[in-house]
């Protein structure tokens, strides 16, 4: 009988164990998973911004009739985009919470850009003293 009640007590410590590994690998796995996430958001955000910020700076330095049409990759999460004279304002949600980007322009710029997520025909129109974005 004691043989017995010890190979069930072993076989549940064993069992604990192995639970608790599982369990702690499962959180760390889904803590950086987060993490990563987030870096890859934060990244095509970046991209978005920088080469809407090039191109227009392209497009105004050509001059006043210069007009052209870009397509960029916004994702997921933006919060707010907000064109303010010489920069771009991003509010995006993340897992650790709202995260607000600033992306300064060496032109003045105008106009507004939805927030949702998914590939944006935008069109850039240099003015005498602005660009505008629509």
């Amino acid at each position: 009988m004691e043989k017995r009640g010890q190979v069930g007590i072993e076989y549940m410590i064993l069992i604990g164990f192995v639970t608790l590994t599982v369990l702690s690998i499962f959180i760390f796995a889904v803590f950086y998973s987060n993490q990563i996430k987030d870096r890859m958001r934060i990244n095509s955000i970046q991209n978005f911004a920088d080469q809407l910020i090039q191109s227009s700076e392209s497009v105004f330095f050509a001059g006043e009739p210069s007009k052209t049409t870009i397509s960029l990759y916004l994702p997921e999460g933006v919060q707010k985009i907000t064109v303010n004279e010489y920069s771009i304002v991003i509010v995006a949600r993340l897992a650790s919470g709202d995260n607000i980007l600033f992306f300064p322009s060496k032109v003045p710029l105008s106009g507004s850009i939805s927030s949702t997520g998914g590939t944006k025909k935008l069109s850039l129109e240099a003015h005498e003293d602005y660009l505008l974005i629509s």
